[in-house]
C-alpha cells in the first residue's frame, strides 16, 4: 500500500487509528497483494468508513445480510 498524504509515523503511535486506516485503505483502494484479518475487520466494524456499496458487500459475505 502506498500513501504519499498520510505521515505514517505519527499514525502509527495510535495503534487503533492506525488498525481503522489501514483497514479502510486495504478495503476501498486494493489489498496490494495482502489479505484482511476477519477479526480486525469484525473488531473495527462501526469505526470504518468505507464505500457503502463496499461495505454492503463486505456485510453480505461476513453475515449473509446486508446491513
Amino acid at each position: 500500500m502506498y500513501n504519499w498524504s498520510v505521515d505514517l509515523k505519527k499514525l502509527k503511535k495510535n495503534k487503533k487509528e492506525y488498525t481503522i486506516w489501514k483497514l479502510e485503505q486495504m478495503v476501498n483502494f486494493g489489498l496490494n497483494g495482502k489479505k484482511i484479518s476477519k477479526k480486525e475487520l469484525l473488531h473495527n466494524w462501526n469505526y470504518l468508513s468505507l464505500d457503502p456499496a463496499k461495505k454492503r458487500f463486505l456485510s453480505f459475505l461476513l453475515w449473509g445480510k446486508q446491513s
